[in-house]
């Protein structure tokens, strides 16, 4: 890897360069249900008012999804504005490969397929179930089980999590009904295809990072060993949840089994094969390990049985988990994280557990590890293990106290950190939180602000997504919103499409790029322009086949 070339036109600031990245938040469309300018968000307004800003694409196209109807997600968000370019991402090079065939061709579809029709066993697919196409998508589902019908297999149990972030609240059913009516469909001729299990995806299975192991080990036992209250129909058991506890949402439901005679009928034995079908690697590493590993030491898995595993996509590059994949994920290289290191800038990423990964291993291009030891700093400050609607705050004056010593100790020229309150507490999809979680993270925005001052630093602030400017839902033609029937607005869980902020505050200006009136920055960007943006800061010409910076470097 070659090192940056200085850039002769830049004066040097004395401080170091801060990108802020305020996870899930976004400038909203409707007024109804913006919870990013319903709060009081003083510090960053002030901030905004003296720095040249624009906004930046978030979603769709812009960060290598399949059409701008796709929703941007942290994942992406970090892969683009860490290697300064789009590159296609999971859900287009899962569906590719699916139209093309090389999915059914490869060898790992092959091991799976032959290993159950060789035992005489059962095909188990486990993933988030809906079509929000930000860790799966349920086309992919139905594909492969029509595939695996056409080549001989007999049985197939689907393990369904579900979503209620990425797609509505209490949407599961809209799922439930139409799947069920494609596995009748499909279930002739000696084939078998039913649901065996199921729990939302915050309750069981999709933990990320370390958080929660129990959300795993209430997933193992209840798809592997049938652990769970058993239900005649996964629309019995929604049913039944929703009205045993009244307000609870599609990602909060009790974990569950199909049973029947009082046996389950989905659960794994020896000789069986698994697909973990999420293409987004971030909640499936947990479980990968608890298929995968013979050290495992995070809970008791009793019984393991010996399965043909694989994942959709390969979730870890660097580690090469899991062993056995159908899709290889994008090749990322050169990312900004590289040419810093080679260019000997030193470095300091931090956020809290549920966003640490993303300024690492995401923003690296899905790399574990460093590139330089020496240059590289990473922290992780431990989230709590709570609801978040409970600490909408999260760790951010945590995070905000080491990147203040980090600004002032002159030990770092470039710091990156994630504020993760807009993205986690607005999935919760309840307002009042989300509402403090944005006030919460200004008075932290503040704080830093004075450090940027006091040091000569520069702050780039910006986002991976839209959420929390989105919080209600709304009618597609007319954008009104909608009521559920106490009189109140239907909470909206997901992501947004809205643009996202960049905001470049330079206290001690030089004069380098343009910094006030009309086209200050330059328009109609996306969020890969962010690392082009702050290799131009820092003082270096950005690779020739990154996107462009935001600086308007010829005035």
């Amino acid at each position: 890897m070659e090192a940056l070339k200085k850039n002769p036109p830049w004066k040097g600031r004395r401080g170091p360069v801060v990108l802020v990245i305020m996870d899930g938040v976004g400038y909203g469309k409707y007024k109804d249900g913006d919870a990013v300018a319903d709060a009081k968000m003083d510090h960053l307004t002030a901030i905004k008012a003296k720095s040249p800003h624009t906004t930046l694409k978030a979603h769709g196209k812009a960060v290598g999804l399949p059409s701008d109807d796709d929703m941007g997600n942290s994942e992406v968000g970090h892969n683009a504005m860490g290697c300064g370019r789009v590159f296609n991402q999971g859900a287009a090079l899962v569906s590719t490969s699916i139209t093309t065939g090389a999915m059914f061709s490869g060898q790992a579809w092959k091991d799976i397929v032959s290993n159950v029709k060789n035992s005489l066993g059962t095909l188990h697919f486990i993933g988030l179930f809906s079509d929000g196409n930000v860790h799966s998508h349920l086309d992919h589902l139905t594909a492969m089980i029509r595939q695996a019908k056409n080549e001989g297999v007999k049985r197939v149990r689907v393990h369904t999590l579900f979503d209620g972030r990425d797609v509505g609240e209490t949407s599961a059913l809209d799922y439930v009904d139409p799947f069920e009516a494609f596995l009748k469909t499909v279930s002739t001729d000696g084939f078998d295809a039913r649901i065996g299990s199921g729990g939302g995806r915050m309750w069981i299975t999709m933990d990320r990072y370390g958080a929660d192991w129990s959300m795993v080990e209430r997933g193992w036992k209840t798809h592997v060993h049938g652990e769970a209250r058993q239900f005649a129909t996964a629309r019995e058991a929604v049913e039944t949840y929703r009205t045993e506890i009244p307000g609870i949402i599609d990602q909060d439901l009790k974990e569950f089994v199909i049973a029947e005679k009082g046996k389950p009928i989905g659960t794994i034995a020896d000789g069986d094969s698994v697909i973990y079908f999420n293409f987004r690697g971030d909640r499936a590493l947990e479980i990968t390990a608890a298929f995968e590993e013979d050290h495992f030491d995070r809970f008791d898995r009793g019984r393991r049985p010996k399965v043909c595993y694989a994942g959709m996509m390969e979730y870890d590059g660097d580690t090469h988990v899991p062993k056995r994949y159908l899709v290889s994920p994008p090749s990322i290289d050169r990312t900004m994280g590289e040419y810093l290191a080679a260019t000997g800038v030193r470095t300091l990423a931090i956020s809290e557990t549920q966003k640490y990964g993303h300024v690492t291993y995401f923003f690296n291009g899905n790399r574990t590890g460093k590139f330089d030891d020496a240059l590289e700093t990473y922290r992780e400050i431990k989230s709590d293990v709570v609801p978040f609607e409970q600490r909408p705050w999260m760790q951010c004056a945590e995070i905000a106290d080491e990147v203040i010593k980090a600004i002032g100790s002159g030990k770092y020229d470039f710091i990156r950190l994630n504020y993760p309150n807009g993205d986690m507490v607005g999935h919760t999809g309840v307002y009042q939180a989300v509402v403090c979680s944005m006030e919460g993270m200004d008075l932290q925005l503040g704080r830093l602000a004075k450090a940027v001052e006091a040091a000569g630093a520069v702050m780039v602030i910006t986002a991976d997504h839209g959420n929390s400017d989105d919080m209600f839902e709304h009618d597609k033609k007319t954008g009104a919103v909608i009521y559920k029937a106490d009189g109140t607005p239907k909470a909206k869980t997901s992501h947004s499409l809205n643009p996202v902020p960049c905001i470049i505050y330079d206290p001690e200006y030089q004069g380098e790029y343009k910094h006030a009136g009309e086209g200050a920055l330059n328009p109609g960007l996306g969020i890969s322009s962010i690392a082009a943006t702050c290799i131009q800061l820092l003082g270096y010409v950005p690779p020739a086949d990154y996107d462009p910076s935001v600086l308007n470097m010829g005035a």
